[in-house]
């Protein structure tokens, strides 16, 4: 089987097996078990989080739906209207204008939603890297599988051409 898989690697890429970079020898490999290569990647990224990761992926998705807009804006109106009766009236309002406490706790809301932010996308770049490795992995199966194909059909046409002669 190693000469067979040697012999792969030397036919199809041109180079000795141990030369090969990991992903390529992962191709050869399942070239020489017909085996498919191709992984779910979410399934594989997805099962690697931690409750911290998950939670900052609900986080964010939730960040950037309609549903959080809503509230957000249904909050702020809210907030505004409440403490600009209580200026009408004679008690005083908790947070009168300028709105010193809701601008704390907007800029509190940014500071801490916007690493969040940024976790969930890094992660989502280290997915995307994973993707184009499974995907490269895919193409370039295909690319080899294509070749020995066309040298099986190369070798028939030539043993063909060799019987009527």
């Amino acid at each position: 089987m190693k000469k067979y898989i040697e012999n792969l690697a030397k036919s199809l890429l041109g180079t000795p097996y141990n030369n090969l970079a990991q992903t390529e020898q992962n191709v050869i490999d399942s070239i020489a078990d017909s085996a498919p290569i191709a992984e779910n990647v979410n399934t594989t990224f997805h099962e690697q989080l931690s409750f911290g990761q998950r939670l900052s992926d609900r986080i964010s998705a939730f960040g950037g739906s309609w549903t959080f807009i809503i509230i957000f804006f249904t909050v702020l109106i809210s907030w505004m209207s409440i403490n600009s009766l209580y200026l009408v009236s004679p008690k005083e309002a908790f947070d009168p204008y300028p709105y010193i406490l809701l601008n704390l706790v907007l800029s509190s809301l940014a500071a801490l939603q916007a690493p969040i932010i940024m976790m969930t996308q890094n992660r989502q770049a280290a997915k995307d890297r994973l993707d184009i490795t499974e995907n490269y992995k895919v193409s370039l199966k295909s690319d080899l599988e294509i070749m020995r194909l066309h040298q099986k059909i190369d070798n028939l046409t030539e043993k063909l051409i060799n019987k009527q002669d």
